[in-house]
């Protein structure tokens, strides 16, 4: 039986245009005793009329420009609300966000989420679950946990590729930035549209690219990669139950709001579709030998989480470097499968003798911009076995016609 895990897509129901706000006129200075000396009295009373003329014109420029409009201190929306409403779908009607979901800029974000996604089903996702179910059935079972090296945000393609981990670790050296709050920001079309152009890359092409992520995620009010996790996540059908932000110590231990150490993120949250607990770490780190050596809380964080599975992708071939030996070697030694493109662990170092390899689609080398860490005998596998064609993009090669799949099972 065919599974459906289909990125949601929900439906858009436009609504009026209603103005967010805007300045109250009331409670101004009018003036004060009639002791004040007259000069005084016409001052004030002058100044009075201008500061209420001008209160009066930016409340007009409010209605007309919701976007723009300031608001009252809200009462603060859960954290699944905000993910809904960062990812174009519809929040509870008692949300403090459900007004908001009434402005243009947002209903305008949302069919374009909306649009997106679907594309993105149809060209990717359902082709990846249809190979997955024929040649990668075991990728759907149970496991303890997922890691994701060099993810950045990347949660949309670990949790395709392997849906059903208790704990998936993630990591980059993009900044978390402060939890999003659209109650907050002031130019809200400017904000849901630099989200947009963060989440354009990944969802044209399977990947990020960074130096634009750095421009999109560092402007209007939607700082770091949690907008785009929220995002990913609640388009996955989860609902999220928990947020915790803290930091990993020296031991690796995970600790709650804490300064200092290994900044990340504890997200919780339930798959709507199996009823199951979840939970998906991501902390700012740099894995390199040298950054593991003098921060190693992350590693210790993650051998505690035992042997699981692993998941690289557009890894920029980082682990073909000797600068990258301590995480590689973890990856062979703390995965009983690893699914890959060719930018991850090089075949070099994935002795046969303890892994079986199957190939999926073609091989044509890196590309151009890491044309120097081809492999030849790569190649040679790959023309040997013959392996099934992909229908998905996969990795820096997005086009299906020239991705690659290589999985790695633990003898």
């Amino acid at each position: 039986m065919k599974r459906k895990r289909n990125i949601g897509l929900w439906p858009v129901r436009p609504a009026g245009l209603k103005p967010a706000g805007s300045y109250p006129a009331d409670n101004m200075f009018a003036g004060h005793t009639s002791r004040m000396p007259v000069f005084r009295r016409d001052a004030c009373a002058t100044l009075a009329i201008l500061i209420i003329g001008l209160v009066s014109a930016l409340g007009v420029y409010a209605q007309q420009n919701p976007e723009f409009a300031p608001r009252a201190m809200p009462v603060a929306a859960g954290p699944n609300d905000v993910a809904h409403f960062l990812a174009g779908m519809p929040v509870q009607e008692t949300s403090p966000l459900a007004p908001l979901t009434h402005n243009l800029a947002w209903q305008q974000h949302a069919a374009f989420f909306e649009e997106q996604f679907a594309k993105l089903n149809l060209r990717q996702l359902q082709k990846l679950h249809a190979w997955q179910e024929t040649y990668l059935p075991e990728s759907v079972q149970p496991i303890p946990v997922a890691f994701y090296m060099f993810s950045g945000p990347d949660f949309l393609y670990v949790d395709q590729f392997l849906p059903k981990a208790s704990v998936y670790v993630l990591c980059g050296k993009e900044a978390l930035g402060p939890p999003p709050d659209p109650l907050r920001i002031g130019n809200l079309s400017g904000a849901l549209g630099n989200l947009e152009n963060a989440l354009k890359s990944s969802l044209n092409t399977t990947y990020f690219i960074t130096k634009d992520m750095k421009i999109d995620l560092h402007v209007q009010n939607l700082n770091g990669v949690l907008p785009i996790l929220y995002t990913f996540i609640a388009r996955a059908d989860k609902s999220i139950t928990n947020v915790t932000l803290g930091s990993l110590n020296g031991g690796g231990t995970f600790q709650e709001s804490a300064r200092g150490g290994t900044p990340g993120v504890r997200i919780q949250y339930t798959d709507n579709q199996s009823g199951a607990a979840q939970t998906v770490y991501y902390f700012t780190t740099d894995i390199s030998d040298g950054g593991i050596k003098a921060t190693p809380g992350f590693l210790k964080f993650c051998q505690r989480l035992g042997v699981g599975s692993s998941f690289l992708k557009s890894s920029s071939y980082l682990m073909f470097e000797n600068g990258f030996n301590t995480i590689r070697n973890f990856i062979l030694e703390h995965s009983r499968i690893i699914v890959q493109d060719d930018a991850g662990i090089p075949l070099a170092y994935i002795d046969p003798g303890k892994w079986n390899l199957r190939f999926f689609g073609v091989y044509l080398g890196p590309i151009e911009l890491f044309k120097q860490h081809y492999q030849p005998r790569l190649q040679q596998l790959f023309a040997q076995s013959n392996p099934p064609s992909l229908e998905f993009g996969f990795g820096y090669r997005w086009n299906y016609k020239e991705a690659n799949v290589i999985v790695a099972t633990r003898k």
